[in-house]
């Protein structure tokens, strides 16, 4: 296999002096900023009062780091290229803030930080510093798409950037370390799903420096030829670069990132010359320099350039032991910061000049700041999909199924901003209809008997939630649209980097040159109360208690009751920004309650009184029945229409909830009500019998604060369930329309003595309806043909 080149390469000794100059100067900003508060240009000898008192952040993959950065900024400025540097090694943070302050992209973004003296002390002493950034490549720093905080993502955000970007490179940096986590290893099958003709070009460098914290990498160790072989078998021509001889080394990565680059170029113009489009094998680099290159060999005599021990701050005890201050100023002036810096403390002119300009450079590339390139989605409208609903719970019809008709419709009007994201699940979610104006996107061989693969697909199915959270992301924080559809239980899959995801929304709303991105939505189905042939392993609905931690600026969590609540929200959802927007809807064909002009309504208010299903007549009620959830909505109206029957005399008000945010104050959630409107709705001295799609102590805790919290008792998923009927798991739960009645009479004042005998009727229904699955496999009809068929004064419709 040919993977080494000419060591001669292709750099003049013009071009390998400055680029090696330029190297040095990121090297000598990388360790500024870890250790100085002053004295930025050594103008005086270095004293302890000039040394932070607090030592934090990462030396160790920084100058590898730098070194790339440098090199690309030549390629970029010979071919024109429009590239951006994910930087997988999110500890390197110093090392792109170094960048970023020499392409002038710093001094833009962040006024009296100025390529000069005063601004080099300030960028130094912002660095891992109270009210200062922070030690990771965030969303602070200029160019950046990938909070390096938690590792795993950074090649699945590569992707996700270069997908419908055609002239896009992403060259995407991954850490050894971070080559060991699942969500990455898994992510190097993302070209399976890049269309060469279409999309844009990922380069992924696998930078081997050896070590984690404490220990080797594995990559690292394994024979280079089972590193290779297994680049290869991922479907990449992998190419060597190796040494710790830095004019060696410039010349053999500047001869790869040519190769790399021509071959990049070749699969393009190939794939876009009509032919059809195949999987190529796309280049990438392997990267293998010491850690903490150019740093201390060794401190106190124990080794630590090429060690773990280079990983953070090789010199711990710069304001407490002289031997290590002397070595950090002879470490710094090692760089020779008098040939790189004139008597201002700017860059000198031949570090400028090898730098792009405007927005070459890739810490002001458009797409990194994607609110800037953000166009809105060409949205068809939502009524002309409602369901026809001639009277409450008629007809019955799967929401997402109606759904899926918009979607389709919606991926066929932007055939290039938006994407539809899954784990192999968008069929089982009932959003089918997609395929009939699109495919699954494949690039890999396709068989007579595939159904719906093409290089042109809008879909991304892969098994593999980390992959869909990671393009979706990444496809999100460049500009672009898009939904990811799973099953509910499964989508904790991805907590935490919905974690991250929350962090930097919420970050960037106080940064005022980020631009507000489109939301991330989930739709989220086969939900915990349908497990008609899956068991207790896909029961969990807490994903909405994981979302709900996050900043109440930066999530919403909606719980549509039917189709056309669901095709309102979806709309509200895809023109919304900078939120994290989860939705749950079930799939199974369901009655649907409100005509769309209700819906629109409803959706409108989040939450509110369905006077066509109360029997209050306007009067304060004797209680309070409310629900959030289609499948908790069926059992309270079930529910009501039984009290209705058996105590009409009873003063029943049912409210629905749709969006879950409307419970909080509004000192929590922008979206909450005010108490006095609260109080209004749900009373402040009545019971509250509410029934919840997911776990109970969710809404305690978002309405503990509320007048009449100690009155609310919930009903919800307590972990019971296993592969049995609809009604079934609500039973299993607590959760039907018998319990609910049954909680009526128990918590009514004064109902429970003239109620006992109906109290016990319910408890039979319960038993009769258990014995009934047990014998015949299905619900009793009783339950499973149950219709609000009462004729109510149409002026009682909510909404009219």
């Amino acid at each position: 296999m040919d993977t080494a080149l000419d060591l001669h390469g292709p750099l003049t000794e013009d071009e390998l002096r400055r680029l090696d100059a330029y190297w040095r100067a990121a090297n000598y900003l990388t360790v500024g900023q870890i250790y100085l508060l002053d004295n930025p240009l050594l103008r005086r000898p270095l004293t302890t009062e000039d040394v932070k008192p607090r030592l934090l952040g990462h030396w160790g993959t920084s100058p590898g780091l730098n070194l790339l950065y440098a090199h690309l900024n030549r390629v970029i400025r010979a071919r024109d290229l429009d590239a951006m540097f994910i930087t997988g090694p999110g500890h390197g943070g110093p090392a792109i803030v170094a960048n970023s302050w020499l392409e002038g992209t710093w001094s833009e973004r962040y006024h009296g930080i100025d390529r000069d003296e005063a601004g080099m002390s300030r960028l130094f002493r912002q660095f891992s510093f109270p009210g200062g950034i922070p030690s990771h490549v965030a969303a602070e720093v200029p160019g950046s798409i990938h909070e390096g905080g938690e590792l795993g993502y950074a090649l699945s955000h590569a992707y996700g950037a270069a997908f419908d970007h055609p002239d896009l490179l992403v060259a995407c940096v991954i850490g050894d370390g971070e080559a060991e986590t699942g969500p990455l290893a898994g992510s190097w099958l993302s070209n399976v799903f890049l269309n060469p003709a279409r999309d844009g070009a990922v380069l992924p460098i696998l930078h081997l420096n050896g070590y984690k914290i404490a220990s080797p990498t594995v990559l690292s160790r394994i024979p280079e030829q089972d590193l290779l072989d297994l680049m290869q078998g991922y479907g990449y021509q992998p190419y060597v670069v190796a040494g710790d001889d830095p004019a060696r080394v410039h010349q053999l990565l500047a001869a790869t990132l040519d190769r790399a680059l021509d071959e990049i170029a070749a699969i393009q113009r190939r794939a876009r010359s009509g032919g059809p489009v195949e999987r190529p094998r796309w280049p990438m680099i392997i990267m293998r320099t010491p850690k903490g290159w150019t740093g201390p060999r060794e401190v106190d005599g124990t080794p630590v350039e090429g060690t773990f021990r280079a990983h953070q701050v090789p010199l711990s005890e710069v304001r407490s032991n002289p031997a290590h201050l002397a070595a950090l100023e002879d470490w710094l002036r090692s760089y020779r910061p008098e040939e790189l810096f004139d008597a201002t403390g700017g860059p000198v002119a031949h570090l400028l000049d090898q730098q792009p300009t405007g927005d070459r450079r890739m810490s002001a590339n458009p797409v990194t700041n994607g609110g800037v390139v953000l166009r809105d989605l060409t949205l068809p409208d939502f009524r002309d999909y409602a369901v026809d609903v001639p009277r409450p719970g008629e007809p019955v019809a799967g929401a997402t199924g109606v759904l899926g008709n918009w979607i389709r419709d919606v991926i066929a009007a932007n055939p290039e901003t938006f994407r539809l994201f899954g784990p192999d699940e968008v069929a089982s979610n009932r959003l089918g209809a997609a395929f009939e104006v699109t495919d699954r996107t494949w690039v890999a061989q396709r068989v007579p008997g595939d159904d719906h693969l093409s290089p042109d697909g809008r879909v991304m199915e892969v098994l593999s939630e980390h992959l869909c959270q990671g393009w979706l992301e990444g496809y999100l924080l460049t500009g672009r649209h898009g939904v990811f559809t799973s099953y509910e239980a499964f989508i904790h899959i991805v907590d935490s980097m919905v974690n991250q995801h929350a962090k930097w929304l919420k970050v960037t709303r106080a940064i005022p040159w980020r631009q507000p991105l489109p939301s991330l939505n989930y739709l989220l189905s086969s939900h915990v109360w349908r497990q008609d042939h899956n068991g207790f392993s896909h029961q969990d609905p807490g994903f909405i208690d994981h979302v709900v931690n996050k900043k109440a600026e930066v999530v919403r969590v909606y719980l549509p009751a039917d189709a056309n609540t669901l095709l309102s929200t979806m709309d509200h959802c895809l023109r919304s920004r900078h939120y994290i927007n989860v939705v749950v809807a079930g799939k199974q064909p369901a009655p649907n309650w409100l005509s769309m002009a209700e819906a629109i309504q409803h959706t409108r208010r989040g939450l509110g009184i369905w006077e066509w299903a109360s029997t209050d007549a306007g009067a304060e009620p004797d209680v309070v029945l409310a629900c959030s959830g289609d499948v908790p909505t069926l059992e309270a109206l079930a529910a009501a229409d039984l009290l209705r029957t058996h105590l009409p005399d009873l003063k029943v008000r049912l409210v629905n909830v749709v969006d879950l945010m409307r419970l909080q104050p509004p000192t929590e959630h922008p979206h909450g009500l005010p108490d006095k409107e609260f109080d209004t709705i749900f009373t402040a001295d009545r019971p509250v019998i509410f029934a919840y799609h997911g776990y109970p102590w969710l809404i305690h805790r978002l309405t503990y604060r509320r007048t009449n919290h100690d009155n609310l008792h919930v009903r919800g998923y307590k972990e019971e369930g296993t592969t049995t009927t609809p009604f079934d798991m609500v039973m299993l739960n607590d959760l039907d329309r018998f319990h609910l009645v049954i909680d009526v009479i128990d918590r009514v004042p004064g109902l429970a003595a003239r109620a006992a005998h109906l109290r016990q009727q319910m408890v039979d229904l319960r038993q009769e309806c258990r014995d009934y699955t047990r014998e015949h496999g299905e619900d009793d009809p009783r339950v499973s043909e149950w219709r609000w068929i009462r004729e109510t004064d149409p002026s009682l419709r909510s909404g009219q």
